[in-house]
């Protein structure tokens, strides 16, 4: 009965969207307040229908209810709780309900806390906004319905992926898709702003904060997924430049593009037909990586479905929506003209400067995850586009990026002059370089890369203290009362730089030893005195464990005891790797067990990673500046101000 009444309540949904997705349109046509008023009502109860849905499918997970196809297929009485929540969306139909669900929850959020939005671009932002729901409503409902029952349901389920019974992935998929949902917020205030043909100083600040929400999502998912992989897999990396995580790295990318992009039409009310293309290029790219998830046109272990029927309603949906916004951005940008005139030397060409260099590189991860598809597809050959490509065509675009982020904070809108911008930057960039000296000093590859990567990241982190330090005016009291704006973009860039160093110093200086190890006889790793003490067998909640005890000293004293797990989960019939890593401040121990092998011993993999931590720290500090930024209350104050104001002005 439950799970009829999640189904019903999803039909209502769908209902609801069509009517949110109609009425308030035609009512801003028609300037007819009773249909705009529509659209606030709409939004909520169609969020509050497709809640019910999702928490009747949750409660079937919870329960085991195996009359529920979905349960059982992903599924078993014997998983821990919190595997069984996460098992909602651990697979297509669910995590589809689960992308509705924050798609409904934004425009929600938009009616809830958009009363200071001009009556009209408010009803036309909640229109696409439910025009999108009918979308992906209907294509839930037709292709991917997560209620269907089994007319002789069994005794238990068959089970999910074992690779995604983990914390890091109970918490990954939500944190992404409220990155990748949120930009639809992006794309509706885009779409609006064009049928209304206005954009000014007020849409641009409107838009803000919702990219900006998007973006520290995405920052948080793609950190969590990295971690994941990193700890899960035991193959020792964070990143593979895999098409899935390519395809939630490319909407990130430009939705900072679009951050950094408004404020110039918020500033300068400049760059406004480029900050619509990034609205809808980013919501676009948000759709490519849905289907490239759930298409079934790549391999993945982050995959969710191999469906190719469904991944031609993904497109059919990319095309309607994104098609649809760029003829109409075809037919509308000639209207959006640039107020703010600017010389070259200004804030606002290093900004025009640092979206060129996202959006650049953004193309070339595109090009790369795209081009093996491309490839078969007109030529018949199965080509493998991997990390040395990525990695030579992205980095130096990211490196160009880093070092212009001081010089571009320094810069005065619409003019500026070299001498006085380079001024407070000297001392910076000399220390930079010390810093990056005494790091070169004491890595023993002596790594080029170890040597730049430490080089930006000071760059960038001391660019950041002097940028805050100037509009101080070089006065300490007056720091704390700078706005958080200030605060949050100086904390996101220095996240940034962490993040730069952390990949530069691993990759440069990890070490890595696999041998066959003997159970009593120690060996040696960097220095790391490292011995197998033992391997026993135990029994988990729903999977058996070959767990090996392994002490690692330094100089005889004890560093650490690690554990490293083998599991097998005999409900799937799958084995799972489980490194055991010490984390520390400067490096990490990364420990991995293997196969037992002819003469006794057991195949072993051990890895010194310095400073690995610092990559997801980075992300961390680079979200809590995105937050930091968020509360700012010039968001709500500035944007109040204009209650009384006309939606926009009308461009020249």
């Amino acid at each position: 009965m439950i799970a009829e009444l999640g189904h019903f309540t999803l039909i209502l949904a769908l209902f609801v969207a069509i009517i949110q997705s109609v009425v308030p349109m035609i009512g801003a046509q028609k300037n007819w307040r009773g249909w705009m008023a529509v659209a606030g009502p709409a939004a909520t109860v169609q969020f509050l229908l497709i809640a019910t849905s999702f928490f009747a499918l949750t409660y079937a997970f919870v329960v085991s209810d195996f009359s529920v196809s979905l349960v059982y297929q992903n599924s078993h009485t014997d998983k821990p709780m919190l595997y069984k929540i996460s098992g909602v969306w651990g697979n297509h139909e669910g995590s589809m309900l689960l992308w509705v669900l924050i798609l409904s929850l934004f425009g929600a959020a938009a009616a809830w806390f958009g009363g200071n939005l001009p009556a009209r671009l408010r009803s036309r932002v909640l229109s696409v906004q439910g025009l999108i729901g009918v979308a992906f409503l209907i294509f839930i409902l037709f292709t991917s319905n997560p209620f269907l029952r089994m007319a002789n349901p069994p005794m238990n389920g068959r089970g999910m992926n074992p690779l995604l019974q983990d914390p890091g992935l109970a918490f990954h998929p939500p944190f992404l898709y409220l990155g990748y949902v949120g930009l639809s917020m992006a794309f509706s205030f885009a779409v609006a702003a064009l049928i209304e043909g206005r954009v000014d100083a007020a849409w641009a600040r409107w838009v803000r904060p919702w990219t900006l929400a998007a973006w520290i999502f995405l920052t948080v998912g793609i950190a969590l997924g990295s971690m994941w992989a990193y700890y899960e897999l035991g193959w020792g990396g964070f990143w593979f430049w895999d098409p899935v995580e390519n395809a939630s790295f490319m909407p990130w990318l430009l939705a900072a593009a679009l951050l950094h992009c408004a404020i110039v039409v918020e500033k300068r009310e400049a760059l406004k037909s480029w900050t619509i293309l990034l609205a809808i290029l980013a919501f676009g790219f948000s759709l490519i990586g849905t289907f490239i998830v759930r298409s079934g046109v790549i391999t993945s272990v982050h995959s969710f479905a191999n469906d190719p029927q469904r991944g031609i309603y993904i497109l059919i949906i990319l095309g309607i929506f994104i098609g649809g916004a760029l003829t109409l951005y075809a037919f509308r940008a000639g209207a959006m003209q640039a107020r703010g005139v600017f010389s070259l030397l200004s804030r606002e060409n290093v900004l025009v400067l640092n979206n060129i260099l996202l959006a650049i590189a953004a193309l070339v991860v595109f090009v790369g995850t795209i081009w093996p598809l491309v490839a078969e597809m007109f030529w018949g050959r199965k080509l493998s586009v991997g990390a040395p490509f990525f990695d030579k065509s992205f980095t130096p675009f990211f490196i160009a990026l880093a070092l212009i982020l001081p010089v571009g904070a320094m810069m005065p809108w619409k003019r500026a002059k070299m001498g006085r911008v380079l001024r407070p930057l000297i001392p910076v960039l000399v220390l930079a370089l010390a810093i990056a000296g005494l790091a070169w000093t004491f890595e023993t590859g002596r790594s080029m890369m170890a040597l730049i990567a430490t080089f930006l990241g000071a760059w960038i982190i001391l660019g950041a203290m002097a940028e805050l330090w100037q509009r101080a005016g070089r006065t300490p009291a007056r720091l704390t009362r700078l706005p958080r704006a200030d605060w949050g973009k100086s904390l996101a860039h220095s996240g940034l730089a962490v993040t730069i160093m952390g990949v530069g110093l691993l990759t440069a200086g990890q070490t890595e030893d696999i041998r066959v190890a003997q159970i009593g006889q120690p060996f040696e790793v960097s220095g790391y005195q490292i011995s197998l003490d033992e391997v026993h067998r135990r029994q988990g909640p729903n999977y058996t464990a070959t767990t090996a005890t392994m002490t690692v000293k330094r100089g005889g004293d004890i560093v650490t005891v690690l554990h490293p797990e083998k599991r097998v989960f005999p409900t799937e019939g799958m084995p799972t790797t489980e490194a055991a890593i010490h984390t520390g401040f400067l490096r990490d121990i990364y420990l991995v067990i293997g196969d037992p092998q002819e003469d006794g011993g057991w195949a072993v993999r051990t890895y010194i990673k310095p400073f690995a931590i610092w990559i997801w720290g980075g992300a961390i500090i680079m979200a809590l500046g995105g937050l930091l930024s968020l509360s700012d209350r010039r968001y709500r104050v500035a944007v109040g101000a204009r209650k009384q104001a006309v939606a926009a002005t009308p461009a020249e």
